[in-house]
């Protein structure tokens, strides 16, 4: 990639997910034509404009690709259609009695969004347009390095113009590492460790370490008659996971109204111990507490040591109650170890594990109309060449119409 790619003092938009391009856009403006010749504003539109569509080809390139003819579609009146033949239209024509057929009013058809409509045929713009990378670049690197196959062959000229009914395919890791965040560098990693070893280690007293021991862990026998061994999820998962529950059984309170009065109950009851587990459980680190085990044996101990009003008293847990916490944990272990399944941790992945979205993906997060993607297997369609419907043109641009117009007319001077 070439230096000073982005710039904050001139305005320039890329096709790329990054915070200067998503800046650039909140600037973006109609240039005044007051203060510049038409050539000038002509200039700055062709400038502008070059420097989203197709940024990665030629100049000369891209002026064998302009065409001046522009794909459109005009529906028709179906309703219409169904009562005349056509016939009407010269009703009346040499007699001076011509007759007007009232006619729906469609919307502007935007013709001049469509000026850089070859280059969406583009191998690696369309990777780049199905989400499969996050700039052009990077997917003409993937096709040059081989990660790109068409209709099952594999291609690596970024330049291939696909034609209706091509199917292309990406390397899944390649999609992964493309659009999921970032790894910490070796050397960023090595800074934060030395940071972190040249801060004092505050000494604690053996005294308070076996104070704040956390209990034994219990077994599970006691509530589903089987010891099986539980993940260790954080504490921010776990409180998550229970305040979910506990709207579950909100909305199931407000839903259904004809449970009855026992089910509503036992409802209230779960809710209820949910939120004391949610109460006691602040401030506690995932070292502190291990397992799932010993977070239950952790809340019965607060409990039975902390006065929580008459209707649990002094002596700790109801078995109903502890019976619903068992349950609740149950469910958090199942949806935390589905979750692991789904998207584990991984040290030898290029990018960061478990996988998140990259940053600024969700401002540039959309597919076009001519293409049909499969995310699962990363792979899409070129369904048709993209085309302009009266208030909607296919191929996305951030600029007005006004800036595509003067880079039109630039273009059409040239030919």
């Amino acid at each position: 990639m070439r230096k000073k790619l982005h710039s904050l003092k001139k305005i320039k938009v890329r096709q790329d997910w990054s915070r200067w391009t998503l800046y650039n856009l909140s600037r973006l403006t109609v240039p005044p034509a007051a203060e510049k010749t038409f050539f000038q504003q002509k200039w700055a539109a062709k400038s502008l404009t070059r420097a989203y569509h197709g940024e990665q080809v030629r100049e000369k390139q891209w002026k064998r690709m302009f065409r001046r003819n522009i794909p459109a579609v005009v529906p028709m009146d179906h309703a219409y259609l169904a009562r005349h033949d056509g016939s009407e239209q010269a009703a009346g024509r040499g007699s001076g009695a011509d007759v007007r057929v009232k006619q729906r009013q469609l919307p502007s058809t935007p013709y001049m969004h469509m000026t850089y409509y070859p280059i969406e045929r583009r191998l690696d713009t369309a990777v780049w347009r199905a989400l499969f990378a996050s700039s052009t670049r990077q997917a003409r690197q993937f096709i040059v390095h081989g990660w790109v196959k068409v209709n099952g062959k594999k291609m690596v000229y970024p330049g291939y113009l696909l034609n209706p009914g091509d199917m292309f395919q990406v390397d899944p890791e390649r999609v992964m590492y493309a659009t999921g965040a970032k790894k910490i560098t070796t050397r960023k990693w090595r800074r934060i460790t030395r940071i972190r070893a040249s801060q004092p280690k505050k000494k604690i007293h053996p005294k308070a370490t076996e104070a704040t021991k956390p209990p034994g862990p219990i077994s599970s026998e006691d509530y589903n008659g089987t010891r099986k061994e539980m993940q260790t999820p954080s504490p921010e998962l776990v409180k998550e996971r229970l305040l979910a529950l506990m709207k579950e059984a909100k909305a199931a309170l407000v839903e259904d109204k004809d449970k009855s009065a026992k089910e509503k109950q036992s409802l209230r009851s779960f809710k209820r111990a949910v939120r004391r587990a949610i109460s006691v459980y602040k401030g506690q680190t995932s070292e502190s507490l291990k397992t799932l085990e010993d977070q239950l044996s952790f809340i019965k101990s607060r409990y039975t040591s902390v006065s929580l009003g008459t209707e649990v008293g002094s002596e700790g847990l109801h078995r109903e109650e502890e019976k619903v916490l068992a349950e609740a944990f149950r469910r958090v272990r199942e949806q935390n170890e589905a979750k692991s399944d789904e998207n584990p941790k991984d040290l030898t992945k290029p990018y960061a594990t478990p996988w998140r979205p990259r940053e600024y993906m969700s401002a540039f997060a959309f597919i076009p109309r001519y293409l049909e993607v499969n995310q699962n297997v990363c792979a899409a369609v070129y369904l048709r060449h993209p085309v302009v419907r009266p208030g909607l043109a296919e191929v996305p641009t951030p600029f007005p119409i006004e800036t595509s117009q003067l880079a039109f007319n630039w273009y059409l001077r040239r030919r």
